[in-house]
């Protein structure tokens, strides 16, 4: 065994090492890689720590050639390619499992190393938040630490001393990486990455079934981020509007128009009041419509984005947004639009499938000969529906049961609970065969503000459905029917949460609002880092050149800026190596120098060796006479200024300026092949 002492020898301490900062830097790619990779990773990074432990012998190059060729047809087949990201990813992360079971020697070492930072910058593919970022500080420093210590080959020096000196490298690299990040050109080829596989989180979408908004309020992920300018709106009034359905088959719920440029007239939309102004961070989420608050009629500033309107006043982009996006956008809270006749509404606000819901269409006609709204106008009829809501025993429920493919009937009758979407597809259905044009409005309704740094958090957990009828005059109108089951939806941050764990149970009962201020201080954390690292780009850097006292920044005054910034710290830099240099003691200066004198003409030296030791080597490469003669007396005199005292020093009228002037007159040769060393 070569264990001994409950202490691992030095080599296998390195190779474990090293193998756990390699498991660290592959991590957080788990989910992402093929099982086949993980398995295959794991396996051969266990292997080879036990094989450095046990110390026995590496496999042989036939047993790595099966391996690898097992590699290439295994990421062939998941991904049909041996090209792209994750073709790319999956074949490093694996040749990186693979060359841990070839390391012999530093060299091989250094491979190790490098394939590593590769494979830490991957992480980076698929996740640029600042957990990902964190980690990979960590594996970072680790795997500056390994490459310290392979450079300190005698004895058994300390891992951490070895990461003492990473770090101190990372800290002086600091300045110079956050003047590249800060100043170098954000030119958009150079900071995408073309992601054909989108791998964001996937929200809300342009359809609807019953139960699948239910689904995402136990998904307390982050959907935006907001920034208000001024007074915030009251809770109760913050409707980020999303994809409006309308048509609708009996069982799902799909939007009707493409987005148009001139859709704001054809809209018809007249706002009034002040305008609310904001600031979105929106997180991916493989959709292309934005979700802004009601209404915002300018849409929003979405660099590199072509924007268009909907009739039904929803905003969207040309393609999906598959990363996290910064935008600006203003909003009226008060607003009309839609047609004012009724004729100029199309027959799909009114449809129904024949045959489905009778029992809500009874329901409907009912109402219709009800002598108490026999003469009332639609508005009325809409109280009756809500309060009907309100008193006729309905409750709001993350779990209502089976519906059926009568939704209608078994919420209106039979269940009496439901989430938004059942309220809101229920109350549109008894709108339609009231004969009053309705449609299903989902979005995001809500949000909670950050106690750290004033943003609104809006969760996937806050996604809603509402519901917009047509009424005579006053075009579309927001109707909320879940507002009428559930008032506290809407104005308390009421939310449907699941029971919590027992861990989670222990800590409210000591701290109740522990795992809240905890949540809200990394979510600001969070917000600052997507907002001054992530969305870091073009315009910010003009932004800052217009603080440093540019009027019209462009692209020549930003190279200025960077080239000065990187001259003044090659000069701190310079400057720095004079001073270290003067802080060294002269006479190692001066021993160094004739030491580099003869290395650089053929004398084997050693950093390590002193001046009798330079005599004699001198002797045993049998240098000419005069030369040698010289370079002894010289080297001689050199260490016995060194062990000398003062009293003798000044008695001798040796100096180290004498020593140094001495040096220069020697009789050196003028060419390489004149100073004679030979073996």
């Amino acid at each position: 065994m070569r264990i001994a002492q409950g202490e691992l020898p030095r080599d296998a301490r390195d190779t474990v090492f090293l193998l756990a900062v390699v498991a660290w830097v592959v991590l957080p790619q788990v989910q992402k890689l093929p099982l086949w990779c993980d398995l295959m990773t794991a396996a051969l990074l266990l292997w080879r720590g036990w094989l450095a432990v046990t110390g026995r012998p590496l496999p042989s190059r036939w047993v790595l050639i099966a391996l690898i060729s097992a590699a290439i047809g295994a990421t062939y087949y998941s991904h049909s390619t041996l090209v792209g990201r994750d073709a790319g990813v999956t074949f490093v992360v694996v040749l990186l499992a693979l060359k841990t079971l070839e390391m012999r020697a530093r060299r091989d070492a250094f491979v190790v190393f490098f394939l590593g930072f590769f494979a830490l910058l991957s992480n980076f593919f698929y996740s640029q938040g600042l957990l990902t970022a964190l980690a990979m500080i960590v594996g970072l420093l680790g795997l500056l630490t390994a490459l310290v210590n392979s450079h300190m080959p005698v004895g058994r020096p300390p891992l951490l001393r070895a990461a003492r000196s990473a770090l101190g490298m990372a800290l002086l690299g600091a300045p110079i990486m956050a003047t590249l990040f800060v100043l170098f050109p954000r030119v958009a080829p150079l900071w995408s990455v073309n992601d054909s596989q989108p791998a964001g989180h996937t929200g809300l979408s342009n359809s609807m079934q019953v139960g699948n908004i239910a689904a995402l309020a136990l998904d307390d992920s982050v959907a935006l981020r907001v920034r208000f300018e001024g007074a915030t709106p009251p809770q109760r009034e913050l409707y980020f509007r999303g994809p409006v359905l309308s048509r609708y088959d009996g069982v799902v719920w799909t939007a009707l128009r493409a987005a148009r440029d001139d859709a704001p007239a054809r809209a018809n939309l007249q706002v009034r009041g002040p305008a609310v102004r904001y600031q979105v961070t929106q997180f991916a989420n493989n959709q292309a419509w934005l979700p802004l608050l009601d209404v915002a009629p300018d849409g929003a500033e979405l660099a590199g984005q072509r924007l268009n309107m909907s009739d039904e006043l929803v905003w969207s982009a040309d393609h999906a947004l598959n990363d996290l996006v910064r935008y600006s956008a203003q909003s009226y809270p008060q607003y009309q639009y839609g047609p004012q006749r009724r004729s100029e509404l199309a027959p799909v606000y009114l449809y129904l499938p024949q045959g489905q819901n009778p029992r809500t269409v009874q329901l409907a006609q009912e109402l219709r000969k009800d002598a108490r709204y026999a003469f009332a106008g639609d508005a009325t009829l809409v109280d009756a529906v809500l309060e009907r809501l309100r008193t006729g025993g309905y409750t709001y429920t993350l779990e209502p049961g089976v519906f059926g493919s009568n939704s209608a009937d078994a919420f209106w009758f039979d269940v009496k609970a439901g989430f938004c979407e059942h309220i809101a597809s229920s109350f549109v259905i008894l709108m339609r065969a009231l004969d009053i044009p309705a449609r299903v409005v989902t979005g995001y309704q809500g949000g909670e503000p950050n106690a750290i740094d004033g943003n609104w958090t809006v969760r996937q957990s806050d996604a809603h459905a509402w519901a917009e009828v047509w009424l005579a005059g006053r075009g579309w109108v927001r109707v909320d029917p879940t507002a009428a089951v559930s008032p506290g939806r809407n104005g308390t941050f009421t939310h449907l949460v699941p029971p919590p764990s027992m861990l989670s149970a222990a800590i409210n009962v000591l701290n109740p609002n522990f795992f809240y201020d905890l949540r809200a201080l990394w979510e600001a954390a969070n917000s600052n880092w997507n907002q001054w690292v992530l969305s870091y780009g073009q315009t910010r850097q003009f932004d800052l050149l217009r603080q440093m006292g540019f009027t019209a920044p462009d692209w020549e005054d930003l190279s200025y800026v960077f080239i000065g910034l990187v001259l003044g710290f090659s000069l701190i830099g310079y400057a720095w190596t004079l001073v270290e240099r003067l802080r060294q003691d002269p006479w190692l200066r001066l021993l160094h120098k004739a030491q580099t004198r003869l290395r650089d003409n053929g004398l084997r030296v050693h950093p390590t060796m002193a001046p009798r030791s330079l005599a004699l080597a001198l002797a045993q490469a049998r240098v000419d006479a005069p030369l040698r003669l010289a370079l002894e007396n010289w080297l001689l005199r050199l260490e016995a200024w060194r062990y000398a005292t003062p009293q003798a020093r000044a008695a001798a009228g040796e100096t180290l300026a004498t020593l140094r002037r001495d040096f220069g007159q020697l009789p050196w040769p003028r060419r390489r092949a004149d100073w004679g060393f030979g073996s």
